[in-house]
C-alpha cells in the first residue's frame, strides 16, 4: 500500500474530526480573551493565532494540490521540493505531491542559498514550493537553478517569479488523481550529510514510509484519542515519522510554532496533548523555568499528558531522572534512528525500560540490529563495534551516489557509522560516532563547513572544529585555531568574523592552540577530543 492510503482512510472514517492544529504564539492577541476565542480572532488578513483542519479538509487540500501539480506537467517520478516553516499547509502539500506519484523533497529551512541550490540540483527537482521566509534566498539562486521550472509560493505578496499556491489551488479538483501507487514506488528524498558537509540525497519508498507508521504506533500505542504535540521541523524525518502514529490511528496533532516553555505547557494544557516529543534544550528550559518559579504547574491542565519522549541528540540520563522527579506519572521513551533508516525507531528503549535510561534500547518493531567489528563479525557483551540495522525502513540508496551507497548498504544491512556496545541484557549503548558530525540542539553541524569558512581569516594558519559536551545542547562546536606566526587575533575577532555564518553554525567556543595532523595530513581529532573533552564517552541517547 501507499502512505497516502492512510490519509484517504481517515477522511472517510473520521471526516469531521480534527486532524491538524497550528498554533502560532507570536500572534497571540494582546487583549484579554479566553483561549476558546483565539481561533475566532483575526490577527492579520492571513494569519491566526490558532488554525485547525479536519481529516476531510486535509485530504481535499492534498487532492487539490496534486491536481494543480498535474496541470503543470508533474508526473510520476518527478521531484517536488518543499521549503516551508511548520504550518498547516505543510503536510497537505507533502501528501499532495505523493498523490501524483512524484517524490516529495523536504528542505532544511536553515539551508543557505547555496545549500538550497546544491540540494535542488542533486535531487533533480523540477518544482519548488516555498514560503515568505525564503524569498531572499531563492532570489539569490533563481538564475542559476535551471532544472527548476515551476515555483509555487505559499502566502501573500507572491514574488513575480512564482505562482500563488493559495489562489491557484482553490480552482483545482478535490477528487483524488487516478495515479496507481505501489509499495515499492519511490516516495521521498530526505537529506543527510557527513563530515564533508555536503548533503546526501536519501531515497525512500512508500514501503519505508508505511513501515514508519507501523513502528511508531507499536512503540507508543497511539489511539484516535491521543493528541500529539509536534514542535520540531517537519522537514526532519524525526518529526514527521513520530506524527505517523497519529496518521495511522486518525488522532489529532498540534503543530506548535515556538519553543518557549510557557508556550509548550500552554499548548499541552489547552489542546489536551497526551504525547509530546521534545529535544534536550527544551526539556532543560522547561525544568529550569519550573525550578525558578517562572512556570507553576498548577496553572496548567497536564493530567492527560502520558508520554514524553526525547530524541535527535545525546540525552543525559541525569536530565531524564530530573524530569521524572517533576513529572512522576509520565512515561518516558527514546528512539534511535537516522534519515537513512526513515528516522526514529530502528532502535527503541520502550516505556517499560526506564530503568535502562542511558541505553538507546533494543531493535525496534520490524527491525533487526547487530554490532560488528571491522571484519563484520558480531562482538560480545561490552565490546565496542559498529551498530548496523536491517528493516523495511532502510533507504533504497543515496540518490545518484552509488559509491556512498555501497559503503553503508551491505547485504541488506545499513552501517550506521555509530560505535556501540551491548550490556548483559542486550540493551544497546552508543559509545562514539565514526563520523565527526556535531549534534547541537538536535541539529547537525558539519565541522568541515565551519573549518573552511574560518580558514578565510588572514590570521588563521590551521583550524579544527570538534564537538564538546554541553549540558543544554548536548554538544557545541569548539574551534581549535592555530594562528600564523606573529599574527595577533582575539576570540572577539573570530566571533566578529563569523557574523555572516548562520547563527547555529557559529562556533560557541574558541581555543587557540596547535592543530595536530598525522603523516598523511589528516587532522587528529581524537587527540583534540581527549585534550578538550576528557573523553568522547558521553551519556549518549539518540541520534538522527
Amino acid at each position: 500500500m501507499a502512505i497516502t492510503d492512510f490519509l484517504e482512510k481517515n477522511a472517510k472514517l473520521y471526516p469531521q474530526d480534527v486532524s491538524l492544529v497550528e498554533i502560532n504564539p507570536a500572534n497571540q492577541p494582546a487583549r484579554e480573551v479566553t483561549w476558546r476565542e483565539y481561533n475566532l480572532i483575526e490577527i492579520t488578513s492571513s494569519e491566526r493565532y490558532r488554525r485547525e483542519m479536519t481529516w476531510k479538509e486535509f485530504d481535499t487540500k492534498a487532492n487539490r494540490f496534486a491536481n494543480l501539480l498535474l496541470t503543470r506537467g508533474v508526473k510520476k517520478g518527478d521531484k517536488v521540493a518543499i521549503l516551508l516553516m511548520n504550518c498547516l499547509e505543510w503536510l497537505p502539500i507533502y501528501f499532495g505531491i505523493l498523490k501524483t506519484g512524484a517524490l516529495a523533497v523536504p528542505l532544511n529551512y536553515r539551508y543557505t542559498a547555496e545549500e538550497i541550490k546544491y540540494c535542488l540540483e542533486l535531487a533533480e527537482v523540477n518544482t519548488l514550493i516555498f514560503g515568505p521566509e525564503f524569498i531572499g534566498r531563492i532570489e539569490q539562486i533563481f538564475d542559476h537553478i535551471r532544472n527548476v521550472k515551476t515555483f509555487f509560493f505559499v502566502g501573500e505578496c507572491t514574488p513575480t517569479f512564482a505562482d500563488s499556491y493559495d489562489k491557484l489551488v482553490t480552482y483545482c479538483s478535490s477528487t483524488a488523481p487516478a495515479v496507481d501507487l505501489k509499495d515499492d514506488d519511490e516516495a521521498a528524498i530526505y537529506f543527510s550529510s557527513g563530515t564533508t558537509g555536503f548533503p546526501k540525497a536519501i531515497l525512500h519508498t512508500h514501503r519505508a514510509l508505511v513501515s514508519a507508521c507501523l513502528t511508531e504506533q507499536n512503540h507508543h500505542s497511539q489511539t484516535r484519542e491521543d493528541v500529539f504535540l509536534c514542535i520540531p521541523p517537519l522537514y526532519h524525518t524525526g518529526a514527521k515519522m513520530h506524527w505517523f502514529g497519529s496518521l495511522l490511528t486518525g488522532g489529532k496533532a498540534v503543530l506548535l510554532r515556538g519553543v518557549k516553555p510557557e508556550w509548550i505547557l500552554q499548548a499541552v494544557s489547552e489542546e489536551k496533548a497526551t504525547i509530546v516529543w521534545l529535544l534536550v534544550p527544551w526539556v532543560q528550559d522547561i525544568l529550569d523555568a519550573i525550578d525558578s518559579g517562572e512556570l507553576k504547574l498548577e496553572d496548567y491542565r497536564l493530567g492527560q499528558w502520558r508520554l514524553m519522549h526525547v530524541g535527535a541528540q545525546p540525552v543525559p540520563p541525569s536530565l531524564i531522572r530530573r524530569w521524572l522527579s517533576v513529572f512522576p506519572n509520565h512515561q518516558y521513551d527514546t528512539n534511535y534512528g537516522l534519515s537513512e533508516s526513515i528516522g526514529p525507531g530502528c532502535v527503541h528503549l520502550g516505556v517499560e525500560n526506564v530503568h535502562k535510561v542511558g541505553a538507546i534500547g533494543k531493535a525496534g518493531y520490524l527491525w533487526e540490529t547487530a554490532i560488528v567489528n571491522d571484519k563484520g563479525e558480531p562482538v560480545g557483551v561490552d565490546e565496542v563495534g559498529e551498530l548496523i540495522v536491517k528493516g523495511p525502513g532502510v533507504m533504497k540508496c543515496y540518490y545518484r551516489n552509488p559509491e556512498a551507497t555501497a559503503e553503508v548498504l551491505k547485504d541488506g544491512w545499513l552501517y550506521t557509522g555509530d560505535m556501540a556496545k551491548y550490556d548483559e541484557d542486550g540493551f544497546i549503548y552508543l559509545v562514539d560516532r565514526k563520523k565527526d558530525v556535531i549534534i547541537s540542539g538536535g541539529e547537525n553541524l558539519y565541522p568541515v563547513q565551519i573549518e573552511n569558512y574560518l580558514r578565510k581569516h588572514d590570521a588563521i594558519k590551521d583550524v579544527a572544529v570538534i564537538g564538546v559536551p554541553d549540558e543544554r545542547l548536548g554538544e557545541i562546536a569548539a574551534a581549535i585555531i592555530e594562528l600564523k606566526e606573529g599574527a595577533v587575533c582575539t576570540e572577539e575577532d573570530i566571533m566578529e568574523f563569523c557574523i555572516d555564518l548562520p547563527r547555529y553554525k557559529r562556533p560557541r567556543k574558541i581555543i587557540f592552540d596547535k592543530v595536530p595532523r598525522n603523516p598523511t595530513g589528516k587532522i587528529e581529532k581524537p587527540k583534540l577530543r581527549e585534550k578538550y573533552c576528557g573523553t568522547r564517552l558521553v551519556e549518549a541517547q539518540t541520534k538522527r
